[in-house]
């Protein structure tokens, strides 16, 4: 197991990440396990969707935030880029070979009342991550408020006490105000498909650094046409 210690601010990343979205939408107002399913192993989405929610925690705290990969998350869909998070605080990057050691990981950085959060990343559908393995972290993160991210990448939802669940797929980015060459900012497709705590739905989700997250109802394939029309 690797771990090492990232530059980043706290104060100024939940200056930049996404505010809670509107009726509490994919916001982390409440510390648990959510799940979230990457629409293809290379899609980036699930990243930015993730930590669209961290920014609904105690990140402006200054605790840092613990990242959990394993070895296969690693060299398929890479590391965290850390240049975009901005400098100052913390984030603890943990590597580890096998899905047992990140989830080993994850419970006991829910143990921890120093983190703000804790994202893990794990690869496939390995016999390891059962029910009984994501009923464990949901209750850990509730018992210590601390709220847990589990990454999803080349698998299908199974059985999980994850208390939402999530499918992330990017979508063509927003025109830019300045320049209709450059891409504008990220947009994905939210696909909330179980829920504990609220009712599940669609939507087109962008990110934007001064407001937070925006929630919509249009369909992906709308999504697509304002954005040619915006070009």
């Amino acid at each position: 197991m690797q771990c090492t210690t990232s530059p980043l601010s706290a104060t100024t990343l939940s200056r930049h990440l996404p505010k809670s979205p509107p009726q509490g939408r994919g916001q982390a107002d409440q510390a648990t396990l959510v799940e979230i399913f990457a629409d293809s192993v290379v899609d980036g989405g699930a990243t930015g969707f993730a930590l669209g929610q961290i920014a609904g925690t105690q990140i402006g705290s200054g605790k840092p935030l613990l990242w959990i990969q394993d070895r296969v998350t690693r060299r398929e869909a890479g590391r965290p880029c850390l240049a975009g998070l901005q400098t100052g605080g913390d984030i603890i990057h943990v590597n580890v070979n096998k899905a047992t050691d990140a989830l080993w990981a994850m419970e006991e950085g829910l143990r921890c009342g120093d983190l703000c959060g804790v994202i893990g990343e794990i690869w496939g559908d390995p016999p390891a991550l059962d029910f009984t393995a994501t009923k464990r972290l949901a209750l850990r993160a509730e018992a210590n408020t601390i709220p847990a991210w589990l990454m999803r990448r080349a698998t299908a939802p199974n059985l999980s006490a994850a208390r939402d669940r999530w499918r992330i797929k990017s979508l063509a980015s927003l025109a830019h105000p300045h320049d209709n060459r450059a891409p504008g900012r990220a947009q994905w497709q939210a696909d909330l498909f179980r829920s504990r705590r609220q009712t599940p739905g669609q939507w087109v989700v962008h990110h934007d650094t001064s407001t937070g997250l925006h929630f919509s109802h249009q369909t992906a394939a709308q999504s697509r046409e304002d954005t040619a029309l915006q070009a």
